[in-house]
């Protein structure tokens, strides 16, 4: 069995660079088209496993070209895909993904395959669950199976860690299931009713998550950083400054390095640093998977800011 388990979508970015992104009624010429391995869960478990973790992935494809050959590429990747089910007679999610040339993007998902992964779908990846050290979820598959995944990792004493993304109101009973959570200002506030725009409000979003029986809030602030918070006592962990290409899996990047670092014995400031250095990486450079880095440049990179 795996220490990490990671639980989540799978998809095929459609990506285009445009200038700007389009108005209504308003046509752009993009460029550099491409389709890039994708989806929340895929990214994070692909950051894991650049990273050296031991890790699986619980997740659905279709059984499209692109399903089948991505499913070859995880396991190239060192992911156990045992459990990542083909789906037949059903595409892959879809992502189209439109990349500004300042660096941001605008995304519109289709789920397909990834609405299959529910939680009778994942009945046979329960003890896989149990055996973990850390399962590590997103929202961009359905609730019934995050939630049971995070009912079963509660019981089994695994580590449950959510990245609540994308955005939605999620149950208290969810919640209470959670060991740590990772927002970002928009998630923190959609949870929480809080508007996130400094340390003390982002403390009072935290507060609000504690209350809820989660242990340990880190609310993601793009380049600011991760606002840390444990019992109610926060701090802010900064970030590392780069010239941004695209930002498309930063997040996600940061999420499974996040854990690896976990996993590597590291205490909490320093898995947050690790991770940090992955997502500045990640975000010099095109496309989803495609900017994952390694582990050695990682290490590398940590080195040169010292």
């Amino acid at each position: 069995m795996n220490k990490l388990v990671v639980l989540g979508s799978v998809n095929a970015d459609h990506v285009l660079q445009v200038p700007s992104f389009p108005r209504p009624g308003e046509t752009l010429h993009g460029r550099n088209y491409q389709v890039i391995p994708g989806g929340k869960g895929a990214n994070q478990a692909v950051a894991a496993a650049r990273l050296n973790a031991d890790i699986g992935f619980i997740a659905c494809v279709g059984d499209d070209s692109f399903g089948i050959n991505i499913r070859e590429n995880f396991r190239m990747d060192g992911i156990d895909i045992t459990a990542v089910k083909m789906q037949p007679n059903c595409p892959t999610g879809i992502a189209m993904i439109q990349v500004s040339d300042s660096g941001e993007n605008s995304i519109c998902l289709s789920a397909e395959a990834n609405a299959k992964l529910t939680a009778a779908a994942i009945e046979p990846d329960l003890e896989r669950i149990r055996q973990a050290d850390y399962l590590l979820m997103q929202l961009e598959t359905p609730l019934c199976g995050i939630e049971k995944a995070a009912q079963v990792g509660k019981d089994a004493n695994t580590i449950v860690i959510l990245n609540p993304a994308p955005a939605r109101v999620l149950s208290d009973e969810l919640l209470a299931c959670v060991d740590m959570i990772t927002p970002n200002e928009t998630e923190a506030e959609v949870l929480t009713g809080v508007t996130v725009t400094d340390a003390e409000s982002a403390q009072q979003a935290a507060n609000i998550l504690h209350a809820k029986g989660i242990q340990t809030v880190m609310i993601t602030l793009g380049a600011k950083g991760v606002w840390l918070s444990q019992e109610g006592c926060g701090e802010i962990i900064a970030g590392f400054r780069v010239e941004a290409t695209d930002t498309t899996a930063a997040g996600d990047t940061f999420n499974g390095a996040f854990v690896t670092g976990l996993l590597d014995g590291l205490v909490l400031e320093s898995a947050i640093k690790f991770a940090h250095a992955a997502a500045a990486i990640s975000v010099t450079r095109f496309g989803a998977q495609t900017s994952i880095p390694t582990r050695k440049e990682v290490e590398d990179f940590l080195a040169q800011q010292q």
